[in-house]
């Protein structure tokens, strides 16, 4: 693994770039995560004796890149948590779809399932048992070459809501074959950007915003 980007720092919250191919906390796999990388630097860094405290207040899918905050005190840790389950961290995603994204800005509303057997997620009537409402609202930033970069604000926080949402429109994510992306990519990434988080300290109670750039591999977009 390579080394740690940091973002943001103090004595409460760590901001990081989790780069994509990355797991951010343990799996069944067993692979190294961000969260162990993370660990790693904080005890390095501060000569931390024994085990050091991290508390993972959000996660992003593996393929996906961008910014994680992570909380550096069991007090902080609750109080990051209570934000993104409340939905008052203000989260930026930028994305890069095959297709003509038109109209260039707009809100998308749907209602997902998932089948926990496959990890599949789709679109379903409303109507449909155990179907959660989801919504998020898009704006076009650039396109060309038959791909076309997007921002994105989620407003709900569902499991591949914006993968599913942006394929739903036959606009699927570059690399992202397993929503129908007729375009490959490096193996294990897709092309979704975790651009931003805006939360609340948990302190100071100030508005934080930390943003990452996107990586290398979107020089072709970017």
């Amino acid at each position: 693994m390579s080394k740690l980007s940091i973002l943001y720092e103090d004595n409460h919250c760590l901001a990081v770039v989790k780069p994509t191919g990355w797991l951010t906390m343990g799996d069944q796999t067993g692979d190294r995560t961000l969260l162990d990388v993370a660990k790693d630097y904080i005890k390095s860094t501060y000569n931390k004796p024994g085990a050091v405290f991290l508390g993972v207040v959000h996660r992003l899918d593996r393929p996906v890149s961008g910014v994680v905050l992570f909380a550096r005190t069991s007090k902080a840790a609750s109080r990051l948590s209570a934000q993104f389950r409340d939905h008052t961290v203000e989260k930026v995603y930028w994305a890069a779809v095959t297709g003509n994204v038109s109209p260039p800005e707009g809100v998308l509303e749907d209602s997902l399932i998932k089948d926990e057997r496959t990890n599949l997620v789709r679109v379903a009537p409303s109507s449909t048992p155990t179907a959660q409402a989801c919504r998020l609202a898009y704006r076009r930033i650039r396109s060309g070459g038959g791909v076309t970069v997007v921002e994105i604000r989620p407003e709900t926080g569902r499991s591949h809501q914006i993968r599913v949402q942006l394929a739903h429109r036959g606009w699927p994510i570059v690399g992202d074959q397993k929503y129908g992306s007729p375009l490959a990519w490096q193996p294990g990434q897709i092309a979704l950007l975790a651009r931003s988080l805006t939360f609340t300290h948990p302190v100071t109670k100030l508005p934080v915003t930390v943003t990452c750039d996107p990586p290398e591999s979107w020089r072709t977009w970017h």
